[in-house]
């Protein structure tokens, strides 16, 4: 959920209970009922996760119904609660991650979210096997040919309305449209009935962190019950569906999924954040010995598009050393120069991250020669990734970057090349219900889960 969603949305007068007390199940009660789901998800043969708002707020990203939810503050008339990172810069939490790897194991069939804050599609979930029923606050559709853009920046909009941005299907360039629903929006056919299948379908459906009050999504995990499925819920508060489960589970979400985990002897992966900046290198002809040029450092969604993990950008020339340094501090990050046209030199560019980045910086050495030729090329992006994401857990370490396309244009000559930077990893305990961000060492606690989980946990299921 993000606050500027929130902000975004027209007003309701009524949005259900909320502030309700939080319940936590004793600690003997709940290693049993952990034990009994982990004993569920192994006998279950189509599982289906229905997630909520609670599976994102060790994210840091706040609640709606929650004793400090969105909602339950407004109805106090207090102002919306801060989030402890931008939203751009939120990412998966542990139980995302355990999605992940359910669902690589072959035993998770889909996920249908109600949260807009895109951090499902972040992890690795396929779009194909996830509904986000509400919309995602990162995603733009095109309602005339139906193409999808995912952003790395929060689109402005909410309520299906157009965005300042066009298709870049050459054939259509139609206006775009946000695709976060309004209270009134009714749920879009291409996100609802997949939904309904797989809960038709499912055996054993998990509610993670979700109080199970916005109609109609909260109804589509009953669908499970007409064919013999069972229902699972694990919520900090009671929810209206309680009595129709065959499981409820009042914990932290992170906490009995990790436990869950444990008992399964399942690893739990590590979420490898990986960004794209583009570089692009612009030629201005002054006559045939000295050529002007523009540096642009910018995002792959257009110019005006911001960098949201790009503090600044460092560029020297250390074999041309008569060449001034810069320091780029504003976007758009720009530098013009005028060189001769005949020296070919080398140009480091030095990027500085921001806020919840796990590296401070990657450093790009980009040759420069205006008079030979570049050849373009696309590779694979899914590919490219995959390859950044194994070499940077491998080495332990964030900055590691691949180009991913580079396009020569022409009138005026420009390069423009298409990098992918991982700018964060983190790796997650289950055992101590923490995350390690294994570039800086840092280990963080997650909210009250403490150490004594780890005595709790027995040895995992024969």
């Amino acid at each position: 959920m993000s606050l500027g969603y929130a902000e975004k949305l027209s007003y309701r007068e009524d949005v259900g209970t909320v502030g309700m007390t939080e319940i936590f199940d004793p600690p003997d009660v709940l290693q049993r009922k952990i034990e009994e789901l982990a004993t569920m998800i192994q006998k279950s043969k189509h599982l289906v996760a229905f997630t909520g708002a609670g599976i994102s707020t060790s994210c840091g990203i706040p609640d709606f119904r929650g004793p400090k939810g969105v909602w339950t503050l407004q109805r106090e008339g207090k102002a919306i609660p801060d989030a402890s990172l931008p939203f751009h810069r939120a990412m998966p939490s542990l139980t995302h991650m355990v999605l992940v790897e359910l669902e690589k194991a072959g035993i998770l069939k889909f996920v249908i979210s109600q949260n807009v804050d895109s951090l499902h599609l972040r992890s690795g979930i396929p779009r194909e096997k996830l509904s986000e029923l509400h919309g995602n606050s990162f995603r733009e559709i095109c309602p005339s040919c139906g193409e999808e853009y995912l952003r790395d920046f929060e689109v402005e909009t909410v309520g299906m309305k157009e965005t300042p941005r066009r298709c870049s299907n050459d054939k259509c360039g139609a206006k775009l449209i946000d695709s976060v629903l309004d209270w009134e929006g009714a749920l879009p056919p291409k996100e609802m009935n997949p939904a309904e299948k797989h809960c038709k379908m499912a055996d054993l459906i998990l509610c993670l962190g979700t109080s199970l009050q916005i109609t109609p999504a909260c109804n589509l995990p009953l669908r499970c019950l007409r064919v013999g499925g069972k229902l699972v819920i694990i919520n900090l508060q009671p929810t209206p569906k309680d009595k129709k489960a065959s499981l409820v589970i009042h914990g932290l979400v992170d906490k009995v999924i990790a436990g869950v985990m444990h008992l399964l002897n399942m690893q739990i992966p590590p979420y490898v954040r990986i960004d794209l900046v583009q570089l692009s290198l612009t030629e201005f002809p002054k006559n045939d010995r000295n050529v002007k040029w523009t540096l642009r450092v910018s995002s792959v969604h257009g110019q005006r598009a911001a960098l949201p993990f790009l503090k600044s950008v460092e560029v020297t020339f250390p074999d041309r050393p008569y060449l001034k340094p810069a320091i780029l501090r504003e976007q758009p990050f720009l530098l013009k120069r005028e060189t001769l046209k005949t020296r070919p030199f080398t140009m480091v560019l030095v990027l500085n991250f921001g806020e919840g980045c796990g590296c401070p910086t990657s450093r790009i050495e980009w040759p420069v020669d205006f008079q030979a030729a570049r050849n373009g090329f696309s590779h694979d992006k899914t590919l490219v990734f995959h390859k950044l994401r194994d070499s940077s857990i491998q080495d332990s370490s964030c900055g590691l970057y691949a180009a991913v396309e580079r396009k020569n244009l022409s009138e005026p000559k420009c390069e423009v090349t298409s990098y992918a930077i991982v700018t964060n990893i983190l790796r997650f305990n289950c055992l101590l219900g923490s995350i390690v961000n294994k570039s800086n060492g840092i280990v963080t606690k997650r909210r009250s889960e403490s150490t004594k989980a780890k005595k709790a946990i027995p040895k995992r299921l024969k």
